[in-house]
């Protein structure tokens, strides 16, 4: 027998009996971003490597240790897309739509990080994100951690999660705080960890994001990069929270927080939840606008955010918020007789047709009557149709609902589809 071949450490497949929970996410992602105006675009999972190298930056986690890169026949280096921005940037930038343009756009897709996998956390992983172009004030900053907070209302999770900001000032101000910072820091070599010795020159601003606990308590007595920020860059924050207090998103000023991507400026953001453990970040973002510059384009304004599916779900499933994520099929249409099978089919057949949206199985391979209605019950669906020679006779639908205790009925086949729309809805 030939070696069994599986699927590749860290990407996982999803199977039927999880995809409903992913279609609802993936529901309620497209209806919140439709609400508000925003355009899908679609981009390649494969991009020049220099695209990331430029953007996320050469001193991070991904370019160093994560990325998925390789030569292609021609012997340029490719790279599977590690993350949504750059990409919607590039072809912002190949296409014309930024310059002197608004766009509010969003994604979903795979994405590719070679990192140890865990829960939650995975190599390949899928990731649905917001990109806005071309407005510079606070307002739109608002609106997408309002587009945001809707997503987790919608899904029910509101009071699971907790809105974290900070503000990262512009270039100048980073600079200058960055000295300062580094001053401090090598002050206090002996305590700083592995990689913090090491990213304390390259991207000192990473190690205020440092896991170390002996770090993050020598921290504590640090610079803080507000004390370095302009009028522009607090005028800008301090307008943020008040549009957010404004349509009571309640929020926490983390101090603290930056990303882990060298390209942000001014806002950053996290949506956290303590319900996943170490995992606790669910949504991430912020202010970048200095990328569209960088990427060989004229500089643009830029906000938006990503949140990992896999994450998501996790948390749902976490949190017991799944019990009324549908099954795949509303009807079950079965056939008592070899001789009914062709009139259960036509049913099948004039129902789809009469009701696009329901979702209709027809048995197929025959087996006892038993045997039907079992397969009916375990696919899900809400009711079994049986027909059978007396049915087929009077022209008529044996209706057995399969999730309560109510008595079978007959119904005619000519008022077959306005039945199960009326007893779907309830």
């Amino acid at each position: 027998m030939a070696k069994q071949i599986q699927a590749i450490r860290g990407m996982n497949d999803i199977l039927p009996d999880q995809s409903p929970v992913w279609q609802k996410v993936e529901a309620v992602l497209r209806a919140s971003v439709a609400s508000f105006g925003y355009s899908e675009i679609r981009t390649p999972i494969v991009e020049n490597t220099d695209l990331f190298k430029r953007s996320i930056g050469e001193v991070t986690d991904i370019v160093e240790k994560e990325m998925y890169t390789f030569a292609d026949r021609n012997g340029d280096s490719l790279t599977l897309r590690p993350e949504g921005t750059a990409s919607t940037v590039r072809a912002g930038n190949e296409h014309g739509l930024l310059y002197n343009q608004e766009q509010r756009l969003w994604y979903i897709g795979p994405m590719f990080r070679h990192e140890r996998p865990q829960k939650g956390r995975y190599r390949q992983f899928h990731q649905f994100g917001v990109e806005v172009y071309g407005i510079a004030s606070a307002e739109i900053d608002a609106e997408v951690l309002m587009l945001s907070a809707s997503l987790w209302d919608k899904l029910g999770m509101r009071e699971h999660v907790t809105l974290e900001l900070n503000t990262l000032g512009d270039n100048q101000e980073r600079i200058a705080y960055r000295e300062a910072l580094v001053a401090f820091l090598e002050q206090h070599k002996e305590v700083l960890d592995e990689d913090s010795q090491r990213r304390m020159y390259s991207n000192p601003l990473r190690v205020l994001d440092s896991k170390d606990p002996e770090v993050q308590a020598l921290l504590a007595d640090a610079p803080v990069l507000m004390d370095y920020l302009g009028e522009y860059s607090k005028a800008h924050f301090s307008r943020l929270c008040e549009l957010l207090q404004a349509v009571g998103i309640q929020y926490r000023v983390n101090p603290r927080l930056v990303r882990g991507l060298d390209y942000y400026n001014r806002t950053v953001f996290e949506w956290v939840t303590d319900s996943l453990g170490a995992q606790g970040t669910v949504l991430a973002g912020g202010r970048y606008d200095g990328l569209v510059g960088q990427l060989g384009g004229k500089d643009t304004p830029a906000v938006g955010f990503a949140m990992g599916l896999e994450r998501i779900v996790l948390l749902l499933e976490t949190l017991g918020l799944t019990a009324d994520v549908p099954s795949a099929v509303d009807v079950y249409v079965t056939a008592t007789s070899d001789e009914c099978v062709a009139e259960a089919i036509k049913v099948a057949q004039a129902l789809r047709q009469a009701l696009p949206t329901l979702r209709v199985m027809s048995h197929c391979g025959g087996g006892n009557f038993k045997k039907q209605i079992k397969r009916a019950d375990k696919s899900g669906a809400t009711y079994a149709l049986i027909i059978g020679e007396t049915e087929l006779a009077d022209n008529k639908v044996a209706v057995k609902p399969l999730r309560d205790d109510s008595e079978q009925v007959l119904i005619a086949r000519s008022a077959l589809a306005t039945y199960l729309a009326e007893q779907l809805k309830k």
